[in-house]
């Protein structure tokens, strides 16, 4: 087996932690990707012979670290994929933001639109898109916010997108905060889900390393 991080497994989901600046799914540069080391996973631990199916039923960007459920049958990837398009499937994020929100909670709503070199807010013929967010802690020596977002739409660049053009880019985005570091500091900490067979309501949670650098100016809010 490798080294997957799994948080909760049963015959149905398997509920793993994605590092930052590995693949959801396999592209073009052919490196390593989360799709496949599921499969991998499961082939090794159950002795699987053949091809071995995970549906991948959300995504998060490259440089994005945090949880990611994968249905381990079609039924289950079927109904998560319908309940994340009704809103059923609650994802939060830790986000560290440069600058100071003027408001420490509240809702952005934009229209974006994806391009071949990023995503860009437009007026028209763009997707909807929505966020709520809450300031959690701020540090006024970097001049850095640490927020929590609640992602109600899933678009492209969401979370990134919608706050640089608000003048406020995630500490680390080198595409749409103009930074030299590539360790972006987003996280996606929490999922909340029905689980697609039980039916019963499932929370996972998992918090960054407050060791990495992106993180490094909150410790004491990450010490439980």
């Amino acid at each position: 087996m490798n080294n997957l991080e799994v948080i909760y497994e049963d015959n149905h989901i398997i509920v793993v932690v994605k590092p930052p600046n590995v693949l959801s799914q396999k592209d073009s540069t052919n490196d390593i990707d989360m799709l496949t080391l599921v499969k991998n996973y499961i082939k090794v631990k159950y002795n699987k012979p053949g091809n071995v199916y995970v549906g991948l039923v959300q995504r998060l960007d490259r440089p994005v670290g945090g949880l990611m459920v994968f249905a381990k049958t079609s039924k289950a990837a079927s109904r998560m994929s319908n309940m994340i398009k009704n809103h059923q499937f609650t994802k939060k994020y830790l986000a560290v933001i440069n600058g100071m929100l003027e408001r420490k909670n509240g809702e952005f709503e934009d229209y974006l639109l994806k391009k071949e070199n990023g995503t860009t807010i437009v007026s028209s013929n763009g997707k909807y898109c929505c966020l709520k967010y809450k300031v959690l802690e701020e540090n006024l020596n970097m001049n850095l916010s640490l927020i929590e977002v609640d992602l109600i739409t899933g678009r492209h660049h969401q979370i990134r997108v919608q706050f640089a053009s608000r003048n406020h880019p995630l500490y680390g985005d080198y595409r749409y905060g103009n930074s030299s570091n590539k360790q972006i500091a987003l996280w996606a900490y929490k999922l909340s889900l029905i689980h697609p067979v039980l039916k019963k309501e499932m929370i996972f949670e998992k918090y960054p390393n407050i060791k990495d650098s992106a993180w490094k100016y909150f410790n004491e809010y990450f010490v439980k």
